[in-house]
């Protein structure tokens, strides 16, 4: 379980979170391609790209809402739309290569975010409907079949995986918490146990940094945790305005040294930046 250190005194001043682009539609999902620049999506469908230097670019409207975005190790980008319940492939022109609205016959509901494996499989949480913990996490493997892997959860939300592979980490945002399920050998799924909790409120998003720490965004109170190895968990950034980090949902590192953790706020039309020094742990697509 979990330990809280100091939890009203923040490691970082909201002062240190500037807004790397303007005039987004309340982004969401945020992913990095390989050279370098930031994708993001927006509440009407839009696929924004942004450029080093904080140009935006939209590049398609698919409609429904993009929640998270990730970039398989080809450089396609996999959408969750949940205004479509869709999870769809894009190439980098915009163009729609393939869409699940389905696993095994049961339709899409919440389609919120995914992560890629070294192997190649694509995990995928639906958080299905709130206050009914129908939510779930899905694995769609590289041939195409899309399988359920582990749940319910209430509210199945951001994920993240280990740098082995070994272990899948959800956040669970109408518990305020963080499960850890091991990824057995033969690929089934362990049983779940809290790594985080007390994550108040909403957890949304997460990321890890190279040496092991988990980044946890909290939605509906304009914070970011940050849980060490050893499961303590620090308050990193709190904005009691909601201006800076505004109801963040995601979070992804970037910049010249991959040492900057760039923040989508949902609530605003920005997404933050804040240099911590601290490289990320690099995806499948960045490697």
């Amino acid at each position: 379980m979990a330990s809280v250190a100091n939890p009203n005194q923040p490691l970082l001043k909201k002062e240190e979170f500037v807004s790397f682009c303007e005039g987004l539609d309340h982004p969401e999902g945020l992913a990095f391609d390989n050279e370098g620049q930031l994708w993001a999506g927006g509440e009407l469908g839009q696929v924004y790209r942004i450029n080093p230097a904080g140009n935006v670019e939209e590049v398609a409207r698919l409609g429904g809402f993009c929640l998270g975005l990730t970039f398989s190790a080809s450089q396609e980008l996999w959408i969750c739309n949940s205004g479509l319940h869709q999870l769809m492939r894009i190439d980098r022109s915009g163009r729609v290569l393939s869409v699940i609205d389905s696993v095994t016959s049961i339709p899409l509901v919440t389609p919120n975010f995914s992560v890629f494996d070294h192997q190649g499989n694509l995990y995928f949480s639906d958080s299905g409907h709130w206050d009914k913990a129908d939510g779930c996490v899905y694995r769609v493997r590289p041939d195409g079949t899309a399988e359920h892997f582990a749940g319910p959860f209430a509210f199945a939300n951001g994920l993240a995986l280990s740098a082995d592979d070994r272990f899948l980490f959800v956040v669970e945002s109408q518990r305020d918490c963080v499960r850890r399920i091991p990824i057995l050998k033969n690929g089934d799924a362990g049983e779940p146990e809290i790594y985080a909790d007390g994550l108040a409120r909403i957890p949304d998003g997460l990321a890890f940094d190279a040496a092991g720490n988990l980044y946890v965004t909290c939605y509906a109170s304009d914070c970011i945790y940050r849980v060490t190895p050893d499961r303590t968990v620090h308050l990193l950034a709190f904005d009691p305005e909601g201006t800076r980090i505004a109801r963040p949902t995601n979070v992804a590192f970037g910049g010249p040294h991959f040492d900057d953790l760039y923040v989508a706020n949902l609530g605003r039309w920005h997404i933050g930046r804040v240099h911590l020094g601290i490289a990320g742990q690099p995806l499948v697509n960045l490697k």
